[in-house]
This record gives C-alpha cells, sequence and structure tokens, in this order.
C-alpha cells in the first residue's frame, strides 16, 4: 500500500486533499484549529502516535489493501483508543441524530397506514444490532487486545474467534435507505426526508469503512502480535 501521506504533511493540506478523513482526525481525539502545523506536530501536541495516526489515515484513503503489512512501527493501545471513538460517535451521536429527522420526517405524512412506526421500528431494530455488535467490541475484543499487548492475554480467546463473529452491520441500514426512496408515499418536496437519506447515505459509507478498518488493519495487528507472541 503505498503511502499518501507522510508526517511532515499539513493536516489542513491532508483534509483538503480527501475531507473524509476529517472524522478519523476526530476519532483520535484532534480538535480542529491545526493552523499550518504538521501531521508530526499536531500528533505530538495531542499526545498521538503519529506513525499509527498515518498507517490509519493512508490505509483508509487507499482502496488496496496490503494483506502481508508490517505491523511493528504501531501502537495497537492507539489503535483500539480509535476504533472505541469511532464506536461512540456511530452510537451516542449519529445514529440518534438521524432518528430524530427521520422522526420529524415522517410525522406530517397523512395516509391510511401509518408507515411512520414501520421506518422507526426497521431503524430502531437496527440500532440494537449495531449495538450489540459494538458492545460485544468494547466489552470482549479491545479488552482482549489491551491485554495481548501487556502480555496478559487470556489463552481461551483469541482474534479468530472475533473474525467469526464479525459481519457486515451496514447491510440494514442500506435496506432501510432503499425502503425510503422506494415507498415513501409522495407528498411533495421534503427537503428534511432528502437529508435523513443524506445521512443514512453518508452512516453507510461510514460503517462500511469502518468495518474495513476492523478487518484489515485491526484484526491483521492482532494476529501478527498472537504469532509473535507463540515464538
Amino acid at each position: 500500500m503505498q503511502n499518501r501521506f507522510s508526517a511532515s504533511n499539513k493536516m489542513t493540506d491532508i483534509i483538503n486533499h480527501d475531507q473524509s478523513l476529517l472524522l478519523v482526525i476526530s476519532r483520535f481525539g484532534l480538535s480542529l484549529g491545526f493552523g499550518d502545523k504538521t501531521v508530526e506536530e499536531v500528533c505530538a501536541d495531542g499526545n498521538i502516535d503519529c506513525a499509527t495516526f498515518l498507517r490509519i489515515v493512508n490505509f483508509v484513503s487507499s482502496d488496496h489493501y496490503d494483506q502481508k503489512q508490517v505491523f511493528d512501527d504501531i501502537s495497537l493501545a492507539s489503535v483500539v483508543f480509535f476504533l472505541r471513538n469511532a464506536h461512540s460517535y456511530f452510537l451516542d451521536f449519529k445514529l440518534p441524530s438521524i432518528r430524530k429527522k427521520l422522526v420529524k420526517a415522517v410525522a406530517d405524512q397523512k395516509t391510511e397506514i401509518d408507515y411512520s412506526k414501520i421506518y422507526l421500528k426497521f431503524f430502531d431494530d437496527y440500532v440494537r444490532e449495531v449495538k450489540k455488535h459494538m458492545e460485544y467490541e468494547n466489552k470482549t475484543v479491545f479488552p482482549y487486545a489491551l491485554s495481548l499487548i501487556d502480555g496478559n492475554s487470556k489463552k481461551v480467546y483469541n482474534i479468530g474467534i472475533y473474525k467469526k463473529k464479525h459481519h457486515e452491520i451496514d447491510s440494514t441500514l442500506a435496506e432501510l435507505k432503499n425502503i425510503l426512496i422506494k415507498y415513501f408515499p409522495a407528498q411533495g418536496n421534503n427537503h428534511l426526508l432528502t437529508e435523513v437519506l443524506f445521512d443514512i447515505l453518508s452512516c453507510e459509507k461510514d460503517l462500511n469503512l469502518h468495518n474495513r478498518v476492523e478487518d484489515y488493519f485491526f484484526s491483521p495487528a492482532i494476529e501478527a502480535l498472537e504469532q509473535k507472541q507463540r515464538v
């Protein structure tokens, strides 16, 4: 995987090059107001491991996944920190925000069937699925990763168990998007519904990216550490 960004790049240039990286940056706990500071300077100010930050930023900005990556230069604790923050973003902010807009968007429809209950039930069922998925990672997978780093991992668990349980969690959101587009009762222009759909599209893409980081970056990094400790 070719590295597009380096420690000497200005942080603002990275964002201007790929605006989706703004979410990645925020999940490392870095606040806006970078000025003309480089990636290395911003990471130092935020007490963030620069090598790990760059590996994830370059990974996210690339469509090619190197299955033979070397993970000796990254901080797995920083990766866990990044993933936990992503979970908080989805569960505590993004999904509740979409639900509030969805409630308002469907509230004024005047039809014989109350479709709003159907849409909200579909959405709430999906959120429960996402919450269950992410809480398993928060309570089981991430503590295991941290214990592995400390050399105190339990032999009864390994990342292979996680990989068998791990699955895409954005498919149901895609289904809700398609239901709204195809079957929402036509009642003229609904700007709020359009905004909800835009948010769903954005969340769908973001969740897919989150899964990629877990599948092609986090899991292989843990596997590499497990193999190293078996030697």
